[in-house]
């Protein structure tokens, strides 16, 4: 039975749980208590930040289950174990108290943890003492939560250094996006411009607004890729300036809907929109997040219907923007707002990677929330929450 216990414990890793810290500390007390009788126990350790003994793990699992809150657990006897370094024992006086709560045998061992000192403590109500054999089980589980511990902090190392990675590789990846964006409508207006400057050709009335047309239109291109790199500069540095006023959403979406169906004739898009009580807002940067959207949904489902829809409560207002198109892989959801980050397609088309997050900083400069929920082969649903109150958001923000 002992050797059965001691392999079962030096094979626990929190590899084996996925990498779940809970869930690998329970296994292992679950597997000591098998050698070794105790009631309460928890790990205690060293904040870097303040120096003060916390405890970060606690099981209840013996006697006092029912009574955990007025147990004790041992914080004591982990400051005295943390500032010497060695094993320390704790009995009770000799007494006639029945009550075994109040008689707690104390048992701690020093940790030495990645950030920093620790102590692991062993509560038994009501004894019996300790035994030289339960010591030795007791150093081994402290061995293992150590290395449990290593564990986890490798892992988090490792989950920056991935995270570190990518945010490299997304600006790696804008940096070539942006040049190829930025020489694209310049190589545009170069080209027409030398064509009608050519004096060796004379160009037609109709050739002429056509050449001049397209050198507006990507000068427009153009002006708004500049416009998008500085405006995620200065939310990214939180130095965009917010000029809120009152304004009524249903009208602000109407408006804005009107000028993107100036723009893209023949696009569908269904309105739903509920009367409601102005909002503190910021009519320019509202509108840039809706633009944003419709952008995003025209460039990535071409010719799919758009709903949009405004409820409200005396909470909050919810703007619901739905396109029919192809949706988004799930993947990519949880980077979908990251500085950069552009959703792979075989297209080529053009963009940024900061348009979402743009509209991101923004609803949240409003202390609003924007999510997006997607099915792929029907389409995708962004959802913009805004508070209701104009006492919730600083004007002077």
């Amino acid at each position: 039975m002992e050797i059965e216990t001691l392999e079962e414990l030096t094979r626990l890793s929190p590899s084996n749980v996925k990498g779940d810290w809970i869930k690998y500390l329970d296994s292992l007390f679950t597997t000591l208590r098998k050698r070794f009788v105790f009631d309460n126990l928890c790990i205690y350790k060293v904040e870097k930040a303040n120096g003060v003994v916390e405890a970060v793990y606690a099981r209840a699992i013996g006697r006092g289950r029912s009574k955990e809150a007025d147990a004790p657990w041992g914080d004591d006897i982990a400051n005295q174990v943390i500032a010497s370094g060695k094993l320390t024992f704790s009995a009770p006086h000799k007494g006639a108290d029945s009550d075994r709560i109040a008689m707690p045998h104390l048992f701690g061992l020093p940790l030495v943890l990645p950030s920093g000192q620790g102590a692991l403590v062993f509560v038994r109500f009501g004894g019996p003492d300790y035994t030289a054999e339960q010591l030795s089980w007791a150093l081994l589980a402290a061995s293992q939560v150590t290395r449990g511990f290593e564990h986890r902090s490798l892992q988090e190392a490792l989950d920056q250094l991935e995270l570190a990675r990518r945010h490299t590789r997304l600006q790696d990846d804008f940096i070539a996006t942006i040049s190829h964006e930025l020489h694209t409508p310049l190589g545009f207006i170069k080209g027409y411009t030398t064509s009608l400057l050519r004096p060796d050709t004379t160009w037609d009335a109709a050739t002429q607004r056509e050449f001049l047309t397209i050198i507006d239109e990507e000068t427009d291109q153009l002006v708004m890729l500049i416009d998008r790199m500085l405006d995620s500069a200065r939310l990214q540095s939180g130095n965009m300036i917010m000029d809120f006023q009152p304004v009524r959403l249903e009208a602000l979406l109407r408006d804005v809907v009107i000028r993107i169906q100036g723009r893209h004739k023949g696009l569908e898009i269904g309105l739903d929109l509920e009367q409601a009580a102005p909002i503190l807002a910021d009519t320019v940067r509202l509108s840039q997040v809706f633009n944003n959207l419709f952008d995003n949904s025209i460039k990535y489902a071409p010719g799919a219907a758009i709903e949009i829809c405004l409820t409200a409560d005396e909470k909050r207002q919810i703007v619901t923007f739905t396109d029919h198109g192809p949706g988004i892989p799930a993947e990519h959801l949880p980077y979908l707002f990251d500085r950069f980050y552009r959703v792979p397609d075989g297209n080529n088309k053009r963009g940024t990677g900061l348009g979402l997050f743009i509209c991101k900083q923004i609803i949240q400069a409003h202390t609003g929330h924007i999510s997006v929920k997607t099915v792929p082969g029907k389409g995708t649903s962004f959802r913009i929450e805004l508070p209701a109150q104009p006492a919730a958001i600083s004007p002077e923000r």
